[in-house]
Formats: structure tokens, C-alpha cells, sequence
């Protein structure tokens, strides 16, 4: 992990879903997302129609490359009870799905990943925001 991370900005709403998501979940499993839990504590908190349009939010469909691999991603970030396993969305208790949440357009991170050992996601677009959409209270 570098000692330098990106400035995460989260909307009041999709922190209260993932306080009581994560709350949800069993102590070993709560464990598991030590990562996704500090990035939340870290986060400046807005209302969903501050979140500038260039910040991935859940429900955004979002272009991201991994690295070192250099493989590209166009993916929609969504809650474990929509992630029915289609290849367009992630799971935000997901690895890259908890590396996204709160960047902005061009951000990197240096995350867990899934198989041991550390990766990168940087997003290249957001395609899709619900709050630039004008959807603020979904």
C-alpha cells in the first residue's frame, strides 16, 4: 500500500446503506472488509447532489484498467443483493469493487487483491452516475 492515497468522496446515502450493510454481516466476514471499513471512516461525506459527476458512487457504471496487467473494465458498482453474476456489475464487498467506491476520474489506488498481493485500479470514465443523473434519493 502506498502512503499516499486518493481523496474518496462518498454520498450520506450510500454511507448509510454500507454502515448498515456491513453492520449486517457476520464478525468474521466484517473482518474481511477491514479495507473497504477505513476507506468509509476517511471519506469526505456530501449529499448525493454535491458528488461531483466524475466520482464513482453506487450504481455507477464505471471504465477502469487494472495494473500491472493493464486490462480494462467497464463495470456498474453495485450492493451484494444486485449482483446476480452478470459480467456488468461488481459487488462493492467485492476487491476491486471497495478499491473504486468514492474516486474520481483519473484516481488510482493501490488495494488487496483478490488472490493475495497488492493491485492498482485507476478509473479511466465514469459512463453512467446516478447523481449526475438526477437521482438522488434511489
Amino acid at each position: 500500500m502506498t502512503a499516499q492515497r486518493p481523496q474518496l468522496t462518498v454520498s450520506s446515502l450510500d454511507l448509510h446503506r454500507l454502515e448498515q450493510l456491513l453492520d449486517s454481516l457476520p464478525t468474521e466476514a466484517r473482518a474481511m472488509h477491514a479495507s473497504l471499513i477505513g476507506e468509509l471512516e476517511r471519506a469526505e461525506v456530501v449529499e448525493p447532489g454535491e458528488v461531483p459527476a466524475t466520482v464513482v458512487t453506487m450504481n455507477s457504471t464505471v471504465r477502469f484498467r487494472t495494473e500491472p496487467d493493464g486490462k480494462e473494465f467497464e463495470r456498474t458498482l453495485v450492493y451484494p443483493a444486485s449482483a446476480d453474476g452478470s459480467a456488468g456489475k461488481i459487488s462493492v464487498l467485492a476487491p476491486i469493487g471497495s478499491a473504486m467506491l468514492g474516486l474520481s476520474v483519473g484516481d488510482s489506488i493501490d488495494w488487496p487483491a483478490p488472490r493475495g498481493g497488492t493491485m492498482t485500479v485507476r478509473i479511466m470514465a465514469i459512463l453512467y452516475q446516478p447523481e449526475a443523473s438526477g437521482e438522488l434519493h434511489r
